[in-house]
Protein backbone atom coordinates (compact mmCIF):
# COMPACT_ATOMS: atom_id res chain seq x y z
CA UNK A 1 0.00 0.00 0.00
CA UNK A 2 1.13 3.38 -0.81
CA UNK A 3 2.07 6.02 1.75
CA UNK A 4 -0.05 9.23 1.95
CA UNK A 5 1.41 12.22 1.10
CA UNK A 6 1.18 15.40 3.35
CA UNK A 7 2.19 18.43 1.02
CA UNK A 8 2.29 22.25 2.64
CA UNK A 9 1.18 24.75 -0.57
CA UNK A 10 3.57 27.90 -0.73
CA UNK A 11 0.92 30.48 -2.31
CA UNK A 12 3.32 33.25 -4.13
CA UNK A 13 2.95 36.28 -4.72
CA UNK A 14 5.74 39.21 -5.73
CA UNK A 15 8.03 36.96 -4.31
CA UNK A 16 6.44 36.60 -0.46
CA UNK A 17 4.35 33.34 0.80
CA UNK A 18 0.45 34.98 0.95
CA UNK A 19 -2.97 33.11 1.90
CA UNK A 20 -6.48 33.98 1.35
CA UNK A 21 -10.03 32.64 1.56
CA UNK A 22 -11.13 31.74 -2.06
CA UNK A 23 -7.78 33.95 -3.76
CA UNK A 24 -8.72 36.76 -2.12
CA UNK A 25 -7.90 39.00 0.93
CA UNK A 26 -4.08 37.94 0.80
CA UNK A 27 -2.01 37.85 3.71
CA UNK A 28 2.18 37.71 3.71
CA UNK A 29 3.11 34.98 5.74
CA UNK A 30 6.56 34.96 4.68
CA UNK A 31 10.01 34.10 2.86
CA UNK A 32 9.15 31.24 0.25
CA UNK A 33 12.84 29.66 0.57
CA UNK A 34 12.85 29.75 4.32
CA UNK A 35 9.73 28.89 4.44
CA UNK A 36 10.72 25.54 1.70
CA UNK A 37 13.21 24.68 4.04
CA UNK A 38 11.27 24.86 7.06
CA UNK A 39 8.85 22.42 5.71
CA UNK A 40 11.63 19.94 4.39
CA UNK A 41 13.17 20.05 7.86
CA UNK A 42 9.49 18.86 9.21
CA UNK A 43 9.17 16.04 7.24
CA UNK A 44 6.83 17.31 4.24
CA UNK A 45 6.40 14.54 1.42
CA UNK A 46 6.83 17.48 -1.06
CA UNK A 47 6.15 21.18 -1.90
CA UNK A 48 4.01 22.84 -3.82
CA UNK A 49 4.84 26.05 -4.94
CA UNK A 50 2.10 28.69 -6.48
CA UNK A 51 2.58 32.05 -8.62
CA UNK A 52 -1.44 32.62 -7.46
CA UNK A 53 -0.88 35.93 -9.76
CA UNK A 54 0.79 34.65 -12.63
CA UNK A 55 -1.64 33.75 -15.00
CA UNK A 56 -3.81 36.81 -13.97
CA UNK A 57 -1.61 39.32 -14.52
CA UNK A 58 0.27 37.26 -17.86
CA UNK A 59 3.66 37.21 -15.92
CA UNK A 60 6.23 34.27 -15.39
CA UNK A 61 7.30 32.23 -12.78
CA UNK A 62 10.00 33.83 -10.77
CA UNK A 63 13.02 31.86 -11.79
CA UNK A 64 14.73 32.62 -9.24
CA UNK A 65 13.10 31.89 -6.43
CA UNK A 66 12.27 28.41 -7.73
CA UNK A 67 16.00 28.10 -7.54
CA UNK A 68 16.70 29.56 -4.90
CA UNK A 69 13.82 26.88 -3.32
CA UNK A 70 15.28 23.72 -5.01
CA UNK A 71 18.88 24.77 -3.59
CA UNK A 72 17.19 24.39 0.20
CA UNK A 73 14.99 21.34 -0.23
CA UNK A 74 15.76 17.58 -1.07
CA UNK A 75 11.76 16.50 -1.36
CA UNK A 76 9.91 16.83 -4.67
CA UNK A 77 9.08 19.95 -5.44
CA UNK A 78 6.04 20.99 -7.73
CA UNK A 79 5.97 24.81 -9.65
CA UNK A 80 2.51 26.45 -11.05
CA UNK A 81 1.29 29.60 -12.17
CA UNK A 82 2.11 31.25 -15.93
CA UNK A 83 3.27 28.57 -17.34
CA UNK A 84 2.40 28.49 -21.34
CA UNK A 85 4.80 27.21 -22.99
CA UNK A 86 7.12 23.93 -22.67
CA UNK A 87 9.81 26.56 -23.38
CA UNK A 88 8.31 27.51 -19.46
CA UNK A 89 8.46 24.09 -18.18
CA UNK A 90 12.27 23.62 -19.51
CA UNK A 91 13.04 26.49 -17.82
CA UNK A 92 11.53 25.56 -14.40
CA UNK A 93 12.67 22.00 -14.61
CA UNK A 94 15.91 22.93 -15.19
CA UNK A 95 16.24 25.83 -12.27
CA UNK A 96 15.40 22.71 -10.13
CA UNK A 97 11.94 21.64 -9.90
CA UNK A 98 10.64 18.02 -10.42
CA UNK A 99 7.46 18.73 -11.56
CA UNK A 100 5.17 21.28 -13.18
CA UNK A 101 1.91 22.36 -12.50
CA UNK A 102 -0.43 23.86 -15.64
CA UNK A 103 -4.18 25.12 -14.81
CA UNK A 104 -5.37 27.90 -17.19
CA UNK A 105 -3.00 27.15 -19.76
CA UNK A 106 -4.28 23.44 -20.19
CA UNK A 107 -8.00 24.68 -20.73
CA UNK A 108 -6.77 26.80 -23.02
CA UNK A 109 -4.68 24.58 -25.24
CA UNK A 110 -4.89 21.03 -23.69
CA UNK A 111 -2.43 19.53 -26.52
CA UNK A 112 0.18 21.20 -23.65
CA UNK A 113 -0.55 18.70 -21.27
CA UNK A 114 0.36 15.75 -24.48
CA UNK A 115 3.70 17.72 -25.21
CA UNK A 116 5.08 18.26 -22.14
CA UNK A 117 4.72 14.55 -21.03
CA UNK A 118 5.98 13.46 -24.39
CA UNK A 119 8.79 15.59 -24.09
CA UNK A 120 9.66 15.84 -20.21
CA UNK A 121 7.32 12.80 -18.93
CA UNK A 122 4.09 12.08 -17.47
CA UNK A 123 5.78 12.44 -14.49
CA UNK A 124 6.59 16.10 -14.59
CA UNK A 125 3.03 17.04 -15.61
CA UNK A 126 0.36 18.04 -12.88
CA UNK A 127 -3.06 19.30 -14.00
CA UNK A 128 -4.46 21.45 -11.43
CA UNK A 129 -8.08 21.91 -11.36
CA UNK A 130 -10.16 24.32 -9.46
CA UNK A 131 -13.31 23.32 -9.25
CA UNK A 132 -16.59 24.48 -8.55
CA UNK A 133 -20.14 23.36 -7.76
CA UNK A 134 -22.73 24.12 -10.35
CA UNK A 135 -25.44 26.19 -9.09
CA UNK A 136 -28.49 23.56 -9.59
CA UNK A 137 -25.56 20.97 -7.77
CA UNK A 138 -25.74 18.58 -11.09
CA UNK A 139 -21.93 18.57 -10.98
CA UNK A 140 -18.58 20.67 -10.62
CA UNK A 141 -17.23 23.34 -13.05
CA UNK A 142 -13.52 24.26 -13.64
CA UNK A 143 -12.81 27.59 -12.89
CA UNK A 144 -9.50 29.77 -13.59
CA UNK A 145 -7.84 32.78 -13.66
CA UNK A 146 -8.32 32.56 -9.36
CA UNK A 147 -11.85 31.65 -9.66
CA UNK A 148 -12.25 34.74 -11.70
CA UNK A 149 -13.58 32.81 -14.59
CA UNK A 150 -15.84 30.35 -15.41
CA UNK A 151 -14.97 27.70 -17.82
CA UNK A 152 -18.36 25.81 -18.44
CA UNK A 153 -16.19 22.52 -18.67
CA UNK A 154 -17.64 19.89 -16.28
CA UNK A 155 -14.99 18.46 -14.24
CA UNK A 156 -14.88 14.51 -14.45
CA UNK A 157 -15.09 15.13 -18.71
CA UNK A 158 -11.74 17.43 -17.94
CA UNK A 159 -10.13 14.26 -15.87
CA UNK A 160 -10.71 11.97 -18.59
CA UNK A 161 -9.49 14.28 -21.00
CA UNK A 162 -6.20 14.99 -19.38
CA UNK A 163 -5.53 11.68 -18.08
CA UNK A 164 -5.73 10.35 -21.37
CA UNK A 165 -3.70 13.30 -22.48
CA UNK A 166 -0.71 12.16 -20.62
CA UNK A 167 -1.13 14.17 -16.92
CA UNK A 168 0.74 12.13 -14.31
CA UNK A 169 -1.14 13.46 -11.37
CA UNK A 170 -4.12 16.32 -10.43
CA UNK A 171 -3.83 18.63 -8.22
CA UNK A 172 -7.56 19.13 -7.13
CA UNK A 173 -9.22 22.33 -5.51
CA UNK A 174 -12.29 23.05 -4.39
CA UNK A 175 -13.31 26.93 -4.57
CA UNK A 176 -16.16 25.72 -2.35
CA UNK A 177 -14.13 25.03 0.59
CA UNK A 178 -10.85 27.17 -0.39
CA UNK A 179 -9.71 28.50 2.51
CA UNK A 180 -12.64 27.73 4.53
CA UNK A 181 -11.18 25.15 7.35
CA UNK A 182 -14.73 23.79 7.01
CA UNK A 183 -12.36 20.10 5.62
CA UNK A 184 -11.40 18.90 2.34
CA UNK A 185 -14.96 18.47 -0.56
CA UNK A 186 -15.47 15.44 0.11
CA UNK A 187 -17.81 14.46 -2.53
CA UNK A 188 -15.97 16.44 -5.52
CA UNK A 189 -12.90 14.43 -4.32
CA UNK A 190 -14.09 11.25 -4.26
CA UNK A 191 -15.92 12.17 -7.41
CA UNK A 192 -12.43 12.76 -8.71
CA UNK A 193 -10.53 9.68 -7.50
CA UNK A 194 -13.16 7.09 -8.80
CA UNK A 195 -13.28 8.89 -12.46
CA UNK A 196 -9.32 8.53 -12.80
CA UNK A 197 -6.02 5.95 -12.60
CA UNK A 198 -3.51 8.78 -11.51
CA UNK A 199 -3.34 10.34 -8.51
CA UNK A 200 -4.90 13.26 -6.68
CA UNK A 201 -3.89 15.76 -4.52
CA UNK A 202 -6.67 17.03 -2.29
CA UNK A 203 -6.82 20.40 -1.66
CA UNK A 204 -8.90 23.23 0.10
CA UNK A 205 -10.58 23.94 3.41
CA UNK A 206 -8.47 21.67 5.80
CA UNK A 207 -9.06 22.98 9.02
CA UNK A 208 -8.11 20.27 11.51
CA UNK A 209 -6.55 16.79 11.66
CA UNK A 210 -9.59 14.65 11.72
CA UNK A 211 -9.89 16.84 8.33
CA UNK A 212 -6.78 14.70 7.00
CA UNK A 213 -8.22 11.31 8.34
CA UNK A 214 -11.51 11.85 6.53
CA UNK A 215 -10.16 12.83 3.06
CA UNK A 216 -7.96 9.52 3.09
CA UNK A 217 -10.50 7.48 4.89
CA UNK A 218 -13.56 8.41 2.88
CA UNK A 219 -11.84 9.35 -1.10
CA UNK A 220 -9.34 7.84 -2.73
CA UNK A 221 -7.09 10.93 -2.55
CA UNK A 222 -3.41 10.29 -2.50
CA UNK A 223 -2.11 13.22 -1.15
CA UNK A 224 -3.64 16.47 1.40
CA UNK A 225 -2.53 19.70 0.77
CA UNK A 226 -2.80 22.69 3.27
CA UNK A 227 -1.37 25.82 3.66
CA UNK A 228 -2.81 28.06 6.20
CA UNK A 229 -2.93 25.69 9.05
CA UNK A 230 1.01 24.94 8.85
CA UNK A 231 1.92 28.65 7.83
CA UNK A 232 0.29 29.52 10.84
CA UNK A 233 1.48 26.93 12.83
CA UNK A 234 -1.83 25.62 14.31
CA UNK A 235 -0.21 22.36 13.35
CA UNK A 236 2.91 20.82 12.61
CA UNK A 237 3.35 18.14 9.86
CA UNK A 238 4.73 15.96 12.40
CA UNK A 239 1.73 16.13 14.74
CA UNK A 240 -0.59 15.54 11.27
CA UNK A 241 1.31 12.26 10.34
CA UNK A 242 1.81 10.76 13.67
CA UNK A 243 -2.41 11.42 14.27
CA UNK A 244 -2.73 9.23 10.88
CA UNK A 245 -0.61 6.70 11.68
CA UNK A 246 -2.36 6.05 14.93
CA UNK A 247 -5.43 6.01 12.89
CA UNK A 248 -3.51 3.18 10.82
CA UNK A 249 -3.37 5.69 7.78
CA UNK A 250 -0.01 4.81 5.86
CA UNK A 251 2.58 7.71 6.10
CA UNK A 252 6.28 8.31 5.90
CA UNK A 253 7.53 9.14 9.51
Amino acid sequence: MLTKRIIPCLDVNMGRVVKGINFINLKDVGDPVEIAEFYNKEGADEIVFLDITATHEGRNTMIDVVRKTAEKVFIPLTVGGGIRTLDDFKDILRAGADKISVNSAAIRDPELVARAADRFGSQCVVVAMDARKRQDGSGWNIVINGGRIDTGIDTLEWVERVQSLGAGEILLTSMDTDGTKNGYDIELTEAVTSACKIPVIASGGCGALEHFYDVFQDTGADAALAASLFHYRELTIKQVKEYLRNREVQVRL
